[in-house]
């Protein structure tokens, strides 16, 4: 076990001096040419992340610092723009965070706005303002806070775009469509409500291909969205359907800034 601790160490290590060079050489920008990463967080800690999802309020700051001098930082709409339009990407990137978590509001945004980066929100409307613990907290006997109502309206007024990650973080890939539609329909309307605003963004939850149903995406549209993200990793490419759009999530298996340049550079995430 040791070993293969060890031998991981020395392989992150390799990989974030080689993402090092690619980045200090400019050769992203051909590797990088016209594709969109389009990143996801969950959740911000001051101390050591507990688990996955959790990014440390330091790297966190550091990976925002990397995009800010190695990428043209957009919001995402601006992304579904240039998808719909088959403009060509030119080292775009865009940031967002999934479900709703306090610490978006009280950690992330403080740094995203220090640094003058867009981002999105996307929130599981009946998460907001209430005390559930999901599953894959309850899971790992750790509790997170949700944001309010009005630290929602604050990132809103803070000119963040938020998004909606349906009512109640259901599996997009197994409910019927009837099911499906409440959920994509009330976390719009209770968002536009809330913000009065027009919500246009949606994330599916849990992000992986077989999370979505193809009759359920069709449903998204329809719903009033002008995109659908996945979180299975990839990146999308010019003229690339916004319903099918694809995020990176960054979990702990990424281990640096320079470590996921490498990645992306080598067009393995």
């Amino acid at each position: 076990m040791e070993e293969s601790i060890s031998r991981d160490g020395v392989k992150g290590l390799v990989k974030s001096l080689g993402g090092r060079l690619v980045f200090l050489a400019q050769l992203h920008k051909l590797t990088l040419r016209d594709v969109v990463p389009v990143v996801t967080f969950h959740r911000v800690s001051k101390g050591r992340p507990a688990d996955p999802l959790t990014c440390s309020l330091a790297d966190f700051r550091s990976f925002c610092r990397f995009f800010a001098d190695h990428f043209k930082v957009v919001p995402l709409n601006r992304v579904v723009q240039m998808l719909s339009n088959r403009e060509p990407f030119t080292r775009e990137l865009a940031i967002t965070f999934d479900d709703g978590y306090r610490d978006n509001f009280e950690l992330a945004a403080p740094v995203l706005k220090e640094l003058n980066l867009p981002a999105t929100f996307f929130v599981t409307t009946d998460f907001i303002g209430s005390d559930i613990v999901p599953w894959w907290d309850e899971k790992q006997g750790i509790r997170f806070p949700w944001m309010t109502w009005d630290e929602v309206r604050a990132l809103h007024v803070m000119e963040f775009e938020i998004g909606s990650h349906t009512c109640t973080h259901v599996d997009l890939g197994k409910v019927s469509a009837t099911d499906a539609w409440n959920e994509l329909s009330n976390s719009r309307t209770k968002l536009e409500h809330q913000l009065s605003a027009p919500i246009s963004l949606f994330a599916y939850p849990y992000g992986r291909q077989d999370n979505m149903s193809e009759e359920n995406r069709a449903l998204v549209k329809t719903a009033g969205y002008n995109s659908c993200c996945s979180c299975f990793g990839g990146m999308s490419s010019s003229g690339d359907d916004p319903f099918f759009m694809l995020r990176i999530p960054i979990s702990s298996w990424i281990r640096s800034p320079y470590f996921l340049g490498f990645e992306l550079a080598l067009r393995r995430l």
